[in-house]
């Protein structure tokens, strides 16, 4: 193919062609739902929601930055996967129906900075009721019915809506991933001989981070 010089940038050294094909969207999205109008600081605190590749990021990119994470998930294996790739604290939804209340709880009542809402419209209300006082709720997916009760918003947040980013922001989030030799997740590797299989293998939902589709 032939593309224009803007339309490319050069991927981190330390990084393969697979691990650098998780990064023009989901990497970037997550980037850009932490660096928004209330842009992360140290010290912040950080809701993830899930396994996929956008949640997955969020919780390595709000390490670098020094910030706590709490993330929920579906399964205890689940949860033990994110605390080893680095989230403070895990939340099983399935077993904590209530779980903004428990993330209050776990923030001493304030509640956290920064929701990256990759789940769907039905969770909404909950990561806004978890969310501090002048905190900001990224809506990554929009999936699913869902309503929303006015009292959900007695809290003073932004609930923002985030589509990917610009070349910048993919040129900063890609000094920072080679700066601290970041790595991105990838569950599995299917040549694109194979590459139905990879689409039902995501259709499963079974996967953790992303899924790549390689040239054989």
């Amino acid at each position: 193919m032939v593309a224009s010089e803007q339309a490319v940038v050069r991927i981190p050294a330390h990084l393969s062609f697979e691990e650098a094909a998780t990064l023009p969207c989901a990497a970037v999205t997550a980037w850009c739902a932490l660096l928004g109008p209330r842009p992360i600081v140290p010290g912040d605190t950080v809701l993830t929601m899930g396994t996929g590749g956008v949640a997955l990021f969020a919780l390595q990119f709000a390490k670098l930055f020094g910030a706590r994470v709490i993330a929920i998930t579906s399964t205890d294996d689940k949860a033990e996967f994110l605390e080893r790739l680095g989230a403070d604290h895990v939340v099983n939804y399935r077993s904590t129906p209530e779980w903004d209340s428990a993330i209050r709880d776990l923030t001493g009542g304030r509640g956290v900075e920064h929701v990256v809402e990759t789940g769907a419209l039905d969770t909404l209300p909950k990561s806004i009721g978890c969310t501090a006082a002048e905190g900001v709720v990224t809506v990554v997916a929009a999936l699913g019915p869902g309503g929303l009760d006015a009292r959900v918003f007695a809290n003073p947040v932004t609930v923002r809506r985030t589509y990917v980013g610009s070349r910048a922001h993919f040129e900063a989030m890609n000094r920072a991933i080679e700066l601290h030799a970041l790595r991105p997740v990838i569950d599995r590797v299917f040549g694109f001989r194979d590459a139905k299989e990879a689409y039902r293998h995501f259709e499963s939902r079974n996967h953790v981070g992303k899924i790549v589709i390689a040239n054989d």
